[in-house]
């Protein structure tokens, strides 16, 4: 699934060439990606409108039309957003989400192979609530790593899954809560509660440091993941732990262990350094 990097990315590929267009002639092509709105009142709002902005908020990629509403896309696993400047192909067209003109010969494409991602139309109100539910953003300049480290010592949960819990701090997935702890000289497993202060602004320190990285380097893409050009990311090629189990540590050379007991999803780490 797409994270901060990746979703940061496509919002910045996208930003130069559709603020300011509007969406004509809007296409719904697999309407069971809506939530909480149907086809027809979605199409209605949509179609023609001017994009006013174009954000990121946690994994989401936030359209700010005219008339305060938001179009709120989380691509998930084999969701794509893309920029067409031609035809669109037999494929992409069979693949095909939802599509608009922006004229100059160009296409907004979100197209997904599986249909895991979803489109919402929000006003006003329903965004305030769907930002609030979410955590402060780690690349804000205004991020507060105080207050996250503060959080962090009141759960007794392992330090990896909440990094992950967006209620706690936003955009953060499976490879970035790898790599941080790694980076952070600490086990995935440890109990929030068991983190020093110190430690814990550590970690909140080579998270925003792994982010940083990724995003200069385009994302991390293993299989599905292209940004708005359709092109891959290459932080794959920089992963320390992430995908790893099994081989030497970069560090110190011994051999990454792999579990999935402490959250049901792959954690690599490194016996001696994540002490």
């Amino acid at each position: 699934m797409p994270e901060l990097p990746e979703v940061e990315t496509i919002v910045r590929g996208l930003a130069r060439v559709v603020v300011g267009r509007s969406l004509r002639y809007a296409r719904l092509d697999r309407p069971d990606v809506l939530r909480g709105i149907t086809p027809g009142r979605f199409l209605r709002h949509v179609r023609n409108a001017r994009v006013e902005a174009l954000d990121r908020r946690a994994k989401h990629i936030v359209f700010t039309l005219e008339g305060a509403r938001r179009l709120v896309i989380q691509l998930r696993m084999t969701g794509n957003l893309l920029i067409v400047d031609r035809r669109l192909r037999a494929v992409e067209r069979r693949y095909a989400v939802f599509r608009a003109s922006l004229g100059d010969g160009l296409t907004l494409l979100y197209r997904d192979v599986r249909r895991l991602g979803t489109i919402s139309l929000l006003n006003e109100t329903g965004w305030r609530s769907y930002t609030d539910s979410l955590g402060p953003e780690p690349l804000d300049p205004a991020f507060d790593a105080e207050a996250v480290a503060r959080a962090l010592s009141r759960s007794r949960q392992a330090v990896k899954k909440l990094l992950m819990d967006q209620r706690r701090l936003a955009g953060v997935g499976n490879i970035y809560a790898n790599e941080a702890l790694f980076v952070a000289g600490i086990d995935p497993s440890r109990p929030g509660c068991r983190l020093t202060r110190e430690e814990s602004l550590t970690l909140l320190d080579a998270v925003r440091r792994i982010l940083t990285e990724a995003v200069t380097a385009g994302g991390t893409t293993f299989r599905d993941y292209r940004n708005a050009a359709g092109e891959p990311g290459t932080f794959q090629a920089a992963l320390r732990v992430y995908g790893r189990a099994g081989r030497p540590c970069v560090r110190c050379g011994t051999r990454l262990a792999g579990t999935h007991a402490i959250d049901q999803r792959a954690t690599v780490f490194c016996y001696r350094c994540q002490t």
